[in-house]
């Protein structure tokens, strides 16, 4: 399938029908910045500015799918904890703000989480500097599911798989799919007709017989087989003794900065160069591997078409710190342009708040401003450029047409918002570009949360949309020196005579 052809893939994903199955967990992430070592121990002491909690595990799968525009079946088991009631308040919304800007957000998952009385709810701390993990403290108390419980989600399993037409196993060892329970539900999923895509754990992969792909990285390969795994002969053996041990249709191996092999059972082996630009954070990259696997094979492509978009994704998303996700128009971006990716700056919201957070993490400060841009003139390049002085990485939100022609009348813009885009983009002192549709960029501010907001020192401060929200976190607002003499109306007025 051509580059081309992917791109029509993506734009099907929304469409396929997919049960998710596995152990969903609480991740924690705890930020700051290290300054100096402790007095008390040869450690870094953190100096905590802001904590997130999001869906781990499992859940982080089901974030994915949110992303990439699926409605799909979630189905997993917590405890009746704090923990479990907040995983439950996530999954319900699957984290809400993963469609955030779409202007078709997905149908609301189907979730079933299954409450266990006594059952620890899993929770991963992490502490970060910056990019830097420095720990990772779990809460935790893995054992099986209870037999009530169990025959539960069996139940559910069944009901569920009624026209969907692909199982995701997502095993993290909590509990969830032990005891005979992945077994079972992969026979649920190919009795209905599904194809059974798992990311596996442990070294015991006979719960996982019959299963269409299974998706294990190197280091697990090795330790399932017992094989030596160095070299891509080696790990094709070792992926064709799991495919004959346990009559699998194919294995996916992730090879870390060497990419994917994928070897199936028709003796077919295809290897896939690694795609990341820069690497910034491996946790949940099999997670977005999976999602994407899943999703794609039901909407129809194949195994190699598959495998190739999961690879891409997984070169999106381990340029990103934490648990995080992979869009639609990230993978549809890649794709267009993959050499151009990291230089592109006219981007959607879900995708521009994914850098706005990345920067902000590098401790980066994100300066904003606004406008039409109809025809560029020396006026405006001198307020970019002095917002851009102002901070470390500015985002430009740029009216729609549509916001445009009730702003300035029904002859404007004078260039769509593509080509205004596409001139700002252009710009040194530009690091990024997002469209809004509404008159003022008021919802798009209190998205972004800049910590710098500039307009022209035409308006007062008091004028200036967004003060109070920027005001309210600590930012400040900042009124550029004018250049005299420049007016897009003016020009267009000079031009029309």
């Amino acid at each position: 399938m051509a580059d081309a052809d992917l791109v029509s893939l993506v734009e099907k994903l929304p469409a396929t029908r997919l049960m998710c199955v596995g152990d969903v967990m609480l991740d924690h992430y705890v930020y700051g910045s290290v300054e100096r070592i402790s007095p008390e121990a040869p450690i870094p002491v953190l100096r905590v500015e802001r904590e997130t909690r999001t869906l781990g595990g499992a859940g982080n799968v089901l974030r994915n799918l949110r992303a990439l525009g699926l409605a799909p079946c979630f189905v997993s088991v917590v405890g009746n904890d704090a923990a479990g009631r907040e995983v439950s308040r996530l999954a319900a919304g699957a984290d809400a703000g993963e469609s955030l800007g779409s202007a078709n957000p997905a149908p609301d998952p189907e979730v079933h989480l299954l409450q266990e009385r006594g059952r620890a709810t899993t929770i991963k701390t992490r502490y970060v500097a910056g990019t830097q993990q420095l720990l990772r403290a779990d809460r935790e108390k893995v054992a099986p599911i209870s037999h009530p419980v169990r025959e539960d989600l069996l139940r559910v399993l069944e009901h569920a798989a009624a026209g969907r037409r692909v199982t995701v196993l997502s095993d993290y060892a909590k509990g969830v799919l032990g005891d005979g329970i992945a077994a079972a539900t992969i026979a649920i999923a190919r009795a209905a007709g599904h194809v059974v895509v798992v990311d596996p754990k442990g070294t015991d992969y006979s719960p996982y017989r019959g299963a269409n792909i299974l998706k294990p990285n190197r280091r697990e390969l090795s330790a399932a087989t017992k094989l030596g795994v160095a070299s891509e002969a080696e790990a094709t053996a070792a992926a064709r003794a799991l495919i004959d041990d346990f009559e699998l249709g194919s294995v996916l191996v992730s090879l870390s900065q060497e990419g994917m092999l994928l070897v199936e059972a028709g003796g077919a082996v295809h290897r896939l160069a690694a795609e990341a630009r820069e690497v910034f954070d491996v946790s949940g990259a099999g997670d977005t591997v999976v999602a994407v696997l899943g999703a794609a094979l039901g909407a129809g492509a194949s195994l190699l078409d598959a495998a190739r978009l999961a690879n891409i994704a997984a070169g999106i998303v381990v340029g990103k710190v934490g648990t995080a996700v992979v869009h639609r128009s990230e993978l549809e971006e890649a794709i267009v342009n993959r050499d151009a990716l990291a230089g592109q700056k006219l981007l959607p919201l879900p995708l521009a708040l994914d850098h706005v957070a990345r920067w902000r993490r590098n401790g980066l400060k994100i300066g904003f401003t606004n406008g039409c841009f109809d025809i560029l003139h020396p006026g405006h390049v001198s307020l970019l450029a002095q917002a851009r002085s102002h901070c470390d990485r500015l985002v430009v939100g740029l009216n729609s047409d549509a916001s445009v022609k009730r702003l300035k009348g029904p002859d404007r813009p004078v260039q769509t918002a593509a080509a205004r885009g596409a001139v700002l983009s252009s710009l040194a002192s530009v690091d990024m570009v997002v469209v809004f549709e509404e008159d003022t960029p008021r919802e798009l501010i209190a998205a972004l949360q800049p910590e710098v907001l500039v307009k022209g020192a035409d308006y007062r401060k008091d004028e200036v949309v967004g003060r109070d929200l920027v005001e309210a976190r600590g930012g400040r607002v900042v009124l550029a020196e004018l250049v005299p003499g420049y007016s897009t109306t003016a020009t267009i007025a000079r031009m029309v005579r």
